[in-house]
């Protein structure tokens, strides 16, 4: 099929650029010394039109290439050389073929401008989402894709810093709400180069690794509605339309159309400072929606092979992800541009890991059930450039596939509901717990030792961005998401948070103590536990979002990080800081392996679990709210021993002798600051062999 002429190509001038067969790989553009290839998968197409535009902003294209499939198609592969094209330059595919939309599934439409899904950055100064709907032409008001040359970039010798597992800790955050608020004074705010100007925050507070919510090029066009006059947008990001371009609106200068060397700069920055960067990545769907959501760029280059389609009726989309489409993640040609993907992401821009949204959808066969053995997520997990590369996944989906210690594969590390939610209920004062509560802090052998994982398969955390921010866990029984806009009908109902007996803000000093009590006991069980600790950005500092438990169309205050609060705050921060530092002390707490009751020198076990009485831990008692645990320090390392208390009286609890050592504290969370952490060196010393933990607090010694 050839494409008829229109009023548009009266306007395209004289062709500039000579062209060649090209080459099919790889997918996308490639700048060489002569030009730039590119080359697009389109198994079903029936014709394919290149169009150049010599600037991203310019309505209309300097040049139109027809692909002759006698030359310039091999197989699905529909390719050509452009001569003398340089980077910078913009373009766009048209593609035509079939429309069968209740049968096939086909859905080409020659009047859509697409954008190519291996682009390395594309422009949307001139997009316009209405137009994308329906059948008529978008020319003029398309996404663009540019080309980049991407060995233009000057490493430094910078690589990816190849941390251990069991010596990361995490911080999530959102790179343009960790600075855009004012508050955060920074000549960039919003952006990859606001998140330079905060490293030293991050080096102080002492993670090891950034773990970002998604970067990847979305529709930051997109209203989800409007609310008392404002327009809410997808803050969080989870809406890709490109795999492998970095979102240019966190960009300090996004008309530079630079954001691979920003985000470049940022990566190569963190590492100097010893951090790590881990993209949230989202191949579950993409931000074209529904059966009624706009044509950017799969559904229109060939959407029965990208999506999971309805047998019945092509014409609409299988929902596993709960976001309108979902990525036929196991079709050979989606395997290939998801692994490709991810080793672009850690080969040519030095990322250290990747946490998959919804990863139990990458489970899903091209029928959508589960397969035993799937092969883009074992493609994954066998891949030599990703060797090294941190890989977790959230072992669920919105479809109900949950898969928490059975994810397939060995190396993923699993964002660890269970350990959320037994801790949560634990700190609350739910009784009984205390055998859940033991597993979780031993490092969930009980979901990963079985299939010879190891506790670093476990990705341990109390909040995440999505539901309550640490402070609102103890401030709210009720999510509050009226400024969502959506009735409060939005966001989970079951939190496992406790309000400490007032709903949201209150002034009374003994509420306010007890909050920042629990708080603490958090971030202490979290910090003491085997696995690998996830902090949510903001949580150091009692952040709040006001109740609401699901700020993902908040661009605003509601959701960025309020730097004031680094001040306000100063002593949470302060314990923060102390109890990572304390974790990255003592090795015991980040073990590679599970317990094994290795003995050390002093006859002390690895592990060994207590009540208020030695070696009596209760674990049949339904009313149980106190656990206690030692931790035998090995090759001269401290002996540790923890005392928990979730009651809400006072309780007393006995020590285990030491041959030749004291029990010193070192943490009692009941304790106002500094008291509740002290300085390495200045631990209080315990003369007898009995312990008093007050209620709802935690007290951690170490021998010497």
């Amino acid at each position: 099929m050839v494409f008829a002429p229109n009023k548009v190509e009266e306007k395209i001038q004289q062709i500039p650029y000579e062209t060649e067969p090209g080459r099919t790989q790889p997918l996308g553009t490639t700048v060489c010394e002569k030009g730039v290839n590119f080359s697009l998968y389109s198994g079903h197409a029936t014709a394919v039109e290149l169009l150049i535009f010599e600037k991203h902003d310019d309505p209309y294209p300097i040049q139109v290439i027809q692909l002759d499939p006698s030359v310039n198609k091999t197989f699905f592969y529909w390719h050509v050389f452009v001569n003398g094209l340089k980077p910078g330059a913009a373009y766009a595919y048209r593609v035509d073929g079939p429309n069968d939309l209740h049968g096939s599934g086909h859905r080409f439409n020659k009047n859509k401008v697409l954008i190519d899904p291996y682009s390395k950055s594309n422009s949307d100064a001139r997009w316009e989402r209405m137009d994308a709907l329906g059948d008529k032409d978008n020319l003029t008001t398309s996404m663009r894709s540019v080309v980049v040359d991407i060995n233009d970039y000057d490493w430094e010798g910078d690589r990816p810093l190849r941390r251990p597992m069991s010596q990361t800790i995490i911080y999530e955050m959102h790179v343009r709400g960790f600075t855009r608020s004012a508050s955060s004074d920074c000549e960039n705010p919003g952006t990859f180069a606001g998140v330079i100007e905060k490293i030293p925050y991050l080096k102080e507070l002492g993670v090891t690794a950034v773990e970002l919510l998604p970067v990847f090029d979305f529709d930051e066009q997109e209203v989800l509605r409007d609310h008392n006059g404002q327009p809410l947008t997808n803050y969080w990001g989870y809406d890709p339309h490109s795999f492998f371009a970095p979102d240019s609106s966190y960009c300090a200068d996004p008309s530079k159309r630079s954001p691979i060397k920003e985000f470049r700069d940022m990566v190569k920055a963190l590492h100097r400072a010893g951090i790590e960067v881990i993209l949230d990545v989202v191949f579950n769907h993409t931000s074209e929606g529904n059966h009624q959501g706009p044509t950017i760029n799969f559904r229109g280059i060939d959407n029965s092979i990208y999506y999971h389609l309805v047998p019945f009726d092509k014409q609409y989309y299988m929902n596993f992800s709960g976001c309108g489409n979902t990525l036929n993640c196991n079709h050979p040609l989606v395997e290939k541009l998801i692994v490709e993907c991810l080793e672009f992401w850690v080969k040519e821009m030095h990322v250290d890991g990747f946490r998959f949204d919804e990863g139990s959808i990458l489970a899903r066969g091209q029928d959508g059930e589960p397969l035993e053995h799937p092969p883009v997520l074992w493609h994954i997990e066998t891949s030599e450039i990703l060797a090294d590369t941190k890989i977790i996944t959230e072992a669920w989906d919105a479809n109900g596939l949950y898969q928490i210690g059975s994810f397939p594969g060995c190396r993923y590390a699993e964002w660890n509901g269970l350990y959320r939610d037994d801790m949560r209920r634990f700190v609350k004062g739910d009784g009984g717990l205390i055998g859940a509560v033991a597993r979780r802090l031993s490092g969930s052998a009980d979901l990963y030792e079985s299939d010879k994982r190891l506790p670093t398969n476990s990705i341990n955390f109390i909040t995440c961005h999505d539901g309550f921010t640490l402070n609102d866990l103890v401030s709210y029984n009720e999510k509050h998401n009226e400024a969502n806009g959506e009735g409060n009908n939005d966001g989970i109902d079951e939190n496992l948070s406790w309000n400490c007996g007032v709903e949201g803000y209150t002034d009374d000093p003994q509420i306010q103590a007890l909050r920042h009590r629990q708080l603490k006991n958090f971030a202490t069980l979290l910090l003491l536990s085997q696995g690998v600790p996830m902090i949510l950005s903001g949580d150091e500092v009692c952040r709040t979002q006001n109740g609401n438990n699901n700020t993902y169309c908040q661009d605003n205050d509601l959701s960025w990080f309020n730097w004031d609060l680094t001040r306000q705050n100063a002593n949470m921060l302060r314990f923060f800081q102390q109890m990572i530092a304390f974790r990255k002390r003592h090795s015991s707490l980040s073990r590679r392996t599970f317990f094994r009751g290795e003995v050390n020198e002093r006859g002390l076990a690895d592990m060994i679990w207590h009540g208020c009485h030695l070696y009596k831990p209760g674990w049949d008692d339904p009313e149980a709210r106190a656990l206690g645990f030692t931790l035998g320090g090995f090759e001269g390392n401290p002996d540790i021993h923890v005392m928990l208390n979730m009651y809400w009286n006072d309780l007393e609890f006995e020590l285990p002798f030491l041959e030749e050592r004291n029990w010193y504290k070192a943490v009692d969370t009941f304790e106002p600051s500094p008291q509740d952490i002290v300085e390495p060196g200045s631990e209080i010393p315990i003369y007898n062999y009995r312990c008093l933990v007050r209620q709802r607090s935690i007290v951690v010694l170490i021998s010497r």
